[in-house]
């Protein structure tokens, strides 16, 4: 009994910070609802939360005029959570009982369901008499747990109790239970979605699910509201749609249709004179650059046709997915288009536009591959990359097609893996995957794809609302005009010659001289970015690294301690986290403590980075250098009464120096190869410029060739420099 009500005190305590954390106006409704309860409320493979509760409760909403958050912390949670006041109301399937009638208000029902018993295809369970000694699961505090609790020793079964469905589907399917009991709906939709399971017998009625509010609640009101909304959505069809949608046929995949809710007549007023907008740099069609060195694709022809429509200026910054979220995160930037799938956890920190495009996930294979399906994946390697829609589709079905997941951070290294035969296959979305097989990769598609959500421009969360509302009308008037369709069509069909159109190299970069004749510009911009930062963030680095250095040595013990502490806290941090901290930390920060936007230069980010990083490398080799000299020689020059700063600069450092001037040019080298970790942060460096020419190519072999022969040079003369000037000291 404790633990039931420590467990309880827990779950409540859990939806309060959850819930009652968020920051919500007084008008808005706080709603609870189960996490895993297909099909009325799931996630699905997109990361949104859908079903059959879910579009019920949009639908009355908008009827009824309801500002209302949604959260899904479970079914046990939710309850507790009304019961206790830190949430509004429950709408999870909640079955209407004269005993919760004594805790709550509910509505009007709005579906009648069954409970029936579910086994594995090749299990004929018929009648409950043939449960008799097998083990039966059902779901904790459930209408079949009831049942099943009461007619245990009629039938002499065992009953096994779940916290969730997905966990008892999960163990009817590996054979820990024997047969499952749960809502018919649910069973029929698990069995649509591919599960070997079946129904072979007759369920038991046991009521009907409503919506509910804490009894004496202020929020009873909602009741009536609600039950005007569901008689006005049966009057229009709008209910019998959804019903339909869910559970009215054998069909339960749906696919989301785009709307949008712009004013195709309409113009924001905008607030600055410049929207500075962060993208990708190489998910093409979406955007990628094109042989001219200029960024192109459907993402950024889109937004320039929206802004030139909506009359406001913007300013595309291409820095990389990663680098582009934290960067509206941050306020770096304005706004954010790069293919972004809107999901239900990435609106819990951006705005999104209304979706402009519905996509598809796919798995690709080589050319004269055996696989075919999804079961030919057992005991394969299949990749995706990390954090997409296709990754988290390849992760749920992991155990039941039985293959292993590889994640990678970009497109190319997992195309190029997929070509060498490290990954049997890969998933990607569907218009990418037509944009690299349009650029001679020998792969196909064999298996139909997966619908995986919809694409959003965005904002960070609760700023720049009048950015989203161009973008609407924009998009609205594109629609209307017919551009949307012409892009659509340009970028996004999946045919091979409309995916080629979109990039028309005019030298065949088939080779590695024609991959430089066409990037040289590039390239030679990429190398002068590399150069400069090497060159400023050293000389800044020696600096540091000296003063520091010198404090290691001094005869102060407060001065020495202070450069350790220094040393230690900077070597100790991985430079890519010293850089992502100074672009995206301080300046989230900052906003935090004064409500100013302060961004930092992705190129100074880079250099303060680097400097602190050489610096304390540098600051142990110049500790280090004046420790190799022998201790006699201050003390002798001390004993001659010459002072402390004196002996330093005219006896031990000429020394030092000559012991430190091999590892000064050895940490140069390692500051100029450094600079492709920064290009973490979206600095277009030279590693980056090979990266976003081979998103536009796949030369991905050729292309790291020349970028290593060129950092190859570099490095073997500054050695050589180093070695001449090494002799002239000696």
């Amino acid at each position: 009994m404790k633990k039931k009500l420590i467990a309880a005190l827990f779950a409540v305590a859990s939806v309060f910070f959850m819930i009652g954390g968020r920051s919500a106006s007084a008008d808005t409704i706080n709603i609870v609802s189960d996490n895993a309860y297909a099909p009325f409320e799931f996630k699905d493979s997109d990361q949104t939360y859908k079903g059959l509760d879910v579009d019920i409760l949009s639908a009355v909403a908008k009827i009824a005029g309801w500002d209302y958050n949604i959260t899904y912390p479970g079914f046990d949670a939710a309850v507790n959570a009304v019961q206790s006041g830190s949430a509004d109301a429950i709408m999870a399937g909640v079955t209407v009982t004269d005993e919760r009638k004594k805790v709550f208000t509910f509505s009007d029902t709005y579906f009648d369901t069954s409970i029936v018993i579910i086994t594995k295809g090749s299990n004929n369970v018929s009648e409950y008499s043939q449960l008799k000694g097998k083990t039966v699961g059902a779901k904790t505090g459930s209408a079949s747990y009831d049942w099943l609790n009461e007619h245990k020793d009629e039938y002499g079964y065992t009953i096994k109790t779940f916290d969730t469905g997905d966990l008892m589907y999960n163990s009817l399917t590996a054979g820990s239970i024997d047969a499952a009991m749960d809502d018919k709906a649910v069973a029929q939709y698990a069995i649509s979605q591919g599960q070997d399971l079946a129904i072979n017998m007759e369920g038991e009625s046991i009521g009907s699910f409503a919506f509910a509010v804490k009894k004496g609640s202020k929020y009873e009101y909602l009741i009536d509201e609600f039950n005007s909304a569901l008689k006005e959505m049966k009057e229009d069809g709008t209910y019998e749609s959804i019903i339909t949608k869910w559970v009215g046929s054998d069909d339960t995949t749906t696919t989301t249709e785009l709307t949008s809710t712009g004013d195709a007549n309409a113009k924001a007023t905008p607030v600055k004179d410049t929207y500075t907008i962060a993208s990708d740099t190489s998910f093409a069609p979406f955007e990628y650059q094109n042989d001219s060195g200029k960024y192109v694709g459907f993402d950024m022809e889109l937004l320039k046709a929206i802004a030139k429509q909506q009359g406001f200026n913007i300013k595309i910054s291409n820095v990389g997915f990663d680098a582009a979220l934290n960067a509206v995160q941050s306020s770096q930037a304005d706004g954010v288009i790069a293919g972004m799938t809107i999901t239900s956890e990435r609106e819990k920190t951006f705005n999104f536009s209304d979706p402009y495009y519905t996509t598809n996930i796919i798995l690709a294979v080589k050319e004269g591959s055996s696989i075919s399906s999804y079961d030919d994946l057992k005991g394969k390697t299949v990749g995706a990359k990390n954090g997409s829609s296709s990754y988290t589709w390849l992760e749920e079905n992991a155990d039941k097609y039985g293959y292993t997941l590889k994640a990678f951070d970009d497109g190319s290294t997992m195309y190029d893996s997929l070509n060498s035969g490290s990954v049997d296959a890969i998933m990607d979305d569907e218009a990418v995957l037509a944009y690299a097989i349009s650029q001679g990769r020998n792969f196909e598609t064999p298996i139909e794809g997966e619908a995986s959500g919809t694409v959003g421009f965005a904002v960070k969360a609760g700023t720049n609302p009048e950015l989203i509302e161009m973008f609407n009308n924009g998009l609205a008037a594109l629609k209307a005009d017919g551009t949307y369709d012409e892009l659509v069509e340009k970028y996004l069909t999946t045919s091979s010659s409309s995916s080629s159109s979109s990039s028309s190299s005019t030298v065949d970069e088939s080779s590695i001289w024609g991959l430089i004749k066409n990037n040289y510009g590039q390239l030679a911009q990429g190398l002068w970015t590399t150069t400069l930062l090497t060159l400023l963030s050293f000389a800044i680095a020696m600096l540091i690294g000296i003063i520091f250095g010198m404090m290691a040595v001094a005869p102060s013990k407060i001065l020495r301690v202070i450069s350790q502490i220094f040393v230690d806290v900077i070597r100790g941090i991985p430079l890519m986290i010293v850089a992502a901290f100074i672009f995206w930390g301080i300046p989230n920060l900052i906003e935090q403590i004064t409500g100013r936007q302060s961004p930092i230069n992705d190129f100074v980010a880079a250099t303060i980075a680097l400097s602190l990083n050489g610096g304390a490398y540098i600051a142990e080799i110049v500790r280090g250098g004046i420790e190799a000299v022998p201790g006699g020689q201050m003390e002798a020059s001390r004993s001659l009464g010459i002072p402390y700063s004196k002996t330093m600069r005219k006896v031990i450092l000429p020394q030092a120096i000559r012991l430190m001037l091999p590892n000064f040019i050895n940490q140069f080298v390692i500051s100029l190869k450094d600079t492709t970790i920064v290009s973490a942060i979206g600095l277009v460096e030279l590693f980056q410029t090979g990266k976003v020419i081979i998103a536009r190519n796949y030369q991905s072999f050729r292309m790291y060739a020349i970028l290593a022969v060129i950092y190859l040079v570099i490095i073997t003369l500054l050695t050589r420099l180093a070695k001449r000037l090494e002799k002239r000291l000696k």
